[in-house]
């Protein structure tokens, strides 16, 4: 079930949401000051694309002054559109388990500093 909600994934939301990550990351990368928040983008490209079967350690406490800049700075809106976007998976029963990943991101792109991804 991992492998084909991988794919389905992959297919549908996953290679859109990854990519525009990446271009994110880069973007943040251009200027020194912008490095940790293209890391953190990266990071979640990488579990974006593939994200069933893996878990996110979260100590949010480790990074409390960047994570106060990316929510100021993005993190709340992204946050948001992952929260909608989890809502509306879960309008039909087969788009539950892709909400359930919506839902995952959306607690993970508020506040990525910190976070681990297993």
């Amino acid at each position: 079930m991992k492998i084909l909600g991988n794919i389905l994934w992959f297919l549908l939301t996953g290679l859109w949401l990854g990519l525009s990550y990446i271009i994110l990351g880069l973007l943040w990368c251009i200027t020194i000051i912008g490095l940790p928040f293209g890391k953190q983008c990266f990071k979640l490209a990488k579990i974006i694309f593939w994200p069933f079967g893996k878990e996110v350690k979260a100590d949010f406490s480790k990074h409390a002054v960047l994570n106060v800049l990316w929510i100021i700075l993005g993190g709340l809106e992204l946050c948001i559109a992952f929260l909608l976007g989890g809502l509306l998976w879960c309008i039909t029963i087969i788009g539950i388990p892709f909400g359930k990943q919506c839902f995952k991101f959306a607690k993970l792109s508020l506040m990525p500093f910190g976070a681990t991804v297993e």
